[in-house]
């Protein structure tokens, strides 16, 4: 029997709604459709684009969501399985609205919903609003169990045979055509793609043979059974496939991109990855250049490097909070004053009169092509040796050891004052020092918190995370001692 506190409400996040697919049970997703179609209709909107992404969930999910919505008399336009990137560009082309049903990079366990709204994300209040209505609607759904009354959208619904991944042409075709017209390749170009299994794949691979380039694809199929690992790029043990068709075909770039192809990590030829603060820098270059001292907009986890580089080409640099949902309404709605900006996680936005003005990483991958050849005697790794690599920490989660995180965040606030370092609070405590920084955040959704350290060298890695262990050692020992075993 479903107990009455079964309603998940810890998967409703600050940018998204993400958890494992064990709690999103068929009556679950239909509360939350129907809370999402509320708010939709609260904000005079009554049409939407529907996509879902690579896992095996996602198609029987937008069956729900789609059948709520047409029953409060929403029209639905069925994107099918596609990437994040192309719902945003298939709803932009209609009302500006649109859900996608994806988890992004997480492992094939989970899933989860994304959208937006007229074209923009919605505020974590609009997200926690949605969860505490779903919750109403499945206590709702509950009574009617217990008095053996069937959910209504759920029984055609749920895991019905004809519901496969479909990717339709309709709709993958302009995406491809919008890109072409936008990005001009000099030169053919030897490009290793990797979709991760993850359902951007199939159309990058299109968009790249369109472009002439000689196109090396590996899991460019949409899988959800995710074979060999979570569409994540960012771990570097998942991208040993990649390294190795980089080297044996001697390419000029390898691409990878996450489970619905918002993030990208880009390898040189050496089969070196690229760090996202050095392609941050690159970008700024690249858009500096036509529009000289506009903002070059960064999330708090990005390494001091891009601040420096960003002032060094004359531009402004602004740092925001963590979040590709906040980095996208930051750039919408800064009137064309911010022509870049981009996050540590991978998320790229170009609205530098180019580009689509949300995050997409195969649009930011063809930008770092079409300005390879413009050099055409010179490889990426050369580009690149303007933005040498940092000494860092990945981002490292770490318990609370059941303290309150905001009285520990305060301690670190008020003992920074004996060091060296200008403090910044716009998410979390972050330090920079003259040589690196340091940053420590609360989790939205967990007991713990999350930590990364970057510096020009070693030694001064090791400096910056002693640092931040001595400020806790006296009254938070635990911590302290897990801070100095981030890596």
């Amino acid at each position: 029997m479903i107990e009455m506190n079964d309603f998940p409400l810890q998967i409703f996040r600050a940018y998204d709604i993400r958890g494992k697919v064990d709690m999103l049970k068929p009556e679950c997703v239909e509360a939350i459709a129907c809370a999402l179609a509320n708010q939709f209709i609260q904000n005079g909107q009554s049409q939407i684009s529907l996509g879902y992404d690579a896992r095996l969930t996602s198609p029987t999910f937008a069956h729900i969501i789609q059948q709520v919505f047409q029953q409060k008399n929403i029209q639905v336009i069925e994107i099918g399985c596609c990437s994040t990137p192309q719902l945003y560009f298939a709803a932009r082309q209609t009302a500006g609205n649109g859900i996608m049903v994806t988890a992004s990079h997480n492992p094939k366990t989970d899933n989860g919903f994304k959208w937006i709204m007229q074209s923009e994300p919605p505020s974590p209040e609009m997200i926690q609003e949605v969860g505490l209505q779903a919750e109403h609607y499945f206590q709702a759904y509950q009574e009617k169990y217990l008095q053996n009354k069937p959910f209504d959208a759920i029984q055609a619904s749920t895991h019905h045979p004809s519901l496969i991944h479909q990717i339709k042409s309709e709709f993958c075709v302009p995406y491809q055509t919008a890109m072409l017209k936008d990005i001009h390749l000099s030169k053919p170009l030897k490009v290793v793609i990797d979709g991760l299994n993850g359902s951007a794949g199939y159309c990058a691979n299109l968009v790249l043979k369109k472009l002439g380039c000689e196109v090396i694809a590996i899991r460019c199929n949409a899988d959800g059974h995710f074979p060999d690992h979570a569409p994540d790029p960012s771990q570097a043990t998942h991208l040993e496939l990649l390294r190795q068709n980089v080297l044996n075909h001697q390419a000029d770039i390898g691409i990878a991109l996450d489970g619905d192809g918002d993030r990208v990590v880009i390898l040189d030829e050496t089969a070196h990855i690229i760090s996202a603060d050095r392609l941050l820098a690159l970008f700024a270059q690249m858009c500096l250049k036509e529009h000289p001292q506009h903002e070059i907009v960064f999330d708090v986890k990005c390494s001091s490097m891009v601040r420096q580089a960003v002032e060094r080409l004359g531009g402004q640099a602004k740092m925001i909070r963590t979040g590709s949902s906040f980095l996208r309404k930051y750039m919408s709605q800064s009137k064309g004053r911010a022509v870049f900006g981009g996050e540590y996680a991978g998320h790229y936005v170009f609205n530098d009169g180019r580009g689509m003005g949300y995050d997409d990483g195969l649009y930011a991958a063809l930008r770092v092509m079409e300005y390879l050849c413009l050099f055409p005697k010179a490889t990426l790794s050369e580009i690149l040796a303007h933005y040498p690599d940092r000494f860092y920490t990945e981002d490292t989660y770490i318990s609370t050891h059941q303290t309150d995180p905001k009285v520990v965040l305060n301690e670190i606030e008020h003992l920074s004052q004996h060091f060296a370092a200008q403090l910044s609070k716009i998410d979390g405590v972050r330090l920079d020092f003259e040589y690196g920084f340091g940053i420590i955040r609360a989790s939205n959704t967990g007991e713990y918190f999350t930590v990364r350290f970057d510096a020009d060298c070693p030694i001064h890695l090791n400096e910056i995370r002693q640092t931040f262990a001595s400020m806790l050692s006296d009254r938070y020992p635990m911590i302290a001692q897990d801070i100095l075993q981030a890596h």
